[in-house]
């Protein structure tokens, strides 16, 4: 055990807490048990350790990753009980999913240690998705997602701006104190703005192998998935990064990676789960169910810099920054007029020139213009959709 906290103060050392992400006020930490989950790089794990710093005595206190060599000899459940019978009350487990039968011993802590709050995390989310049939009603999930526009101008710049709603978005509130022109930061955000990471020097290398991690271990390690079927996962992936944003044929994705339709379907169902891909689907889906999948894009906009070798569209990248954004706090839909649908409103995304043709049959519609700074009557800037989290 005295290596596994000396692991954590190693951690706690190296974490500051000038910035805290959009989900850190969502969460009920008095919650006995709760799950944090999102892609890979998101920054899950400096939530926590910041969690701890600011809230928590290491008296009680244990941050520990699933991964660590110590559970080479000991169970999960065994450092548990351990820690509980020595006056433990909050345990932090780290990526969790790493750990052979977490799920089961995650609910065996649940039912054995009344007064031991668990938190823990997982880097793919189909794999924390696998074990909820053990956590039914134990664990609240939290889906995390990158950072926003409005976090990146927070952390890279020291920027402060406060979230708006849509409505104030809509109505033209969106400012940035003291920058006369977003567009410059704008431009950043959208080639390597959306992961905490991006900071690092090698920035670009470290987000490919985030990609190659999801599609050759995460993804599948999920569906039981060979070597070979791996090897499709990558082929897809190359195809759909040259065609975004697609309408998907899954009778010809299949054929182009020999896999069947109804496996092209779960193939971007996964990599959709994991942070690699989002689906815009139609609005016909009922409660709880998923409409038809109209258009296929690259999940953010940093995946497209890092996979399009210089050949990004300017349209896709405009409609991704758009759809990537506003699904955090809405449901956002195709449209049958224009390109997205939001509660009812309805979206036209483009440039500069971009008219208003393809909204005036809207009952209520906008056009979200790129390469302006403010917005006037029915015309909102792009980049203020980012400072919706």
């Amino acid at each position: 055990m005295e290596k596994l906290y000396e692991f954590m103060q190693k951690q706690l050392d190296t974490t500051t807490s000038e910035f805290v992400r959009y989900k850190y006020a969502d969460i009920q930490w008095n919650n006995r048990m709760l799950g944090l989950v999102g892609p890979r790089g998101v920054g899950k794990t400096t939530l926590f350790l910041q969690h701890i710093k600011k809230c928590h005595s290491l008296h009680d206190t244990l941050y520990v990753t699933a991964d660590h060599l110590y559970f080479s000899t000991y169970s999960l459940y065994e450092m548990a009980e351990s820690f509980n019978k020595n006056g433990g009350k909050f345990l932090f487990i780290d990526e969790v999913h790493k750990y052979a039968n977490w799920s089961q011993e995650l609910k065996l802590m649940y039912d054995s240690f009344p007064d031991l709050h668990v938190y823990f995390t997982g880097s793919s989310i189909l794999d924390i998705e696998k074990g909820e049939a053990d956590l039914s009603r134990r664990a609240p999930k939290y889906m995390m997602q990158g950072l926003s526009f409005r976090e990146f101008l927070a952390i890279r710049h020291h920027i402060e701006t406060p979230v708006l709603s849509m409505e104030q978005i809509l109505n033209h509130e969106a400012k940035i104190p003291g920058v006369s022109h977003p567009l410059v930061y704008f431009k950043q955000y959208l080639k390597e703005g959306y992961y905490p990471f991006s900071q690092d020097l090698d920035f670009e290398t470290e987000l490919s192998q985030v990609i190659t991690r999801t599609i050759e271990v995460d993804i599948p390690q999920f569906a039981g998935m060979n070597i070979g079927t791996a090897r499709k996962l990558k082929k897809l992936m190359a195809i759909i990064a040259g065609l975004v944003p697609y309408k998907p044929n899954m009778s010809s994705l299949g054929s182009q990676i020999q896999a069947s339709r109804n496996n092209v379907e779960d193939y971007l169902v996964y990599m959709e789960k994991a942070g690699l891909l989002a689906q815009l689907r139609d609005g016909t889906g009922g409660l709880g169910e998923l409409g038809k999948v109209e258009k296929v894009y690259l999940d953010n906009t940093n995946l497209m810099y890092n996979l399009g070798e210089g050949q990004e569209d300017a349209g896709t990248l405009r409609e991704t920054f758009f759809l990537n954004q506003m699904r955090v706090n809405h449901k956002v839909v195709s449209s049958p007029i224009s390109d997205f649908e939001v509660q009812g409103k309805t979206f036209e995304v483009g440039g500069k020139s971009k008219g208003k043709k393809q909204i005036t049959d809207a009952r209520e519609g906008y056009v979200v213009k790129d390469d302006i700074e403010y917005g006037y009557g029915n015309v909102i800037p792009i980049w203020a959709f980012g400072l919706n989290y």
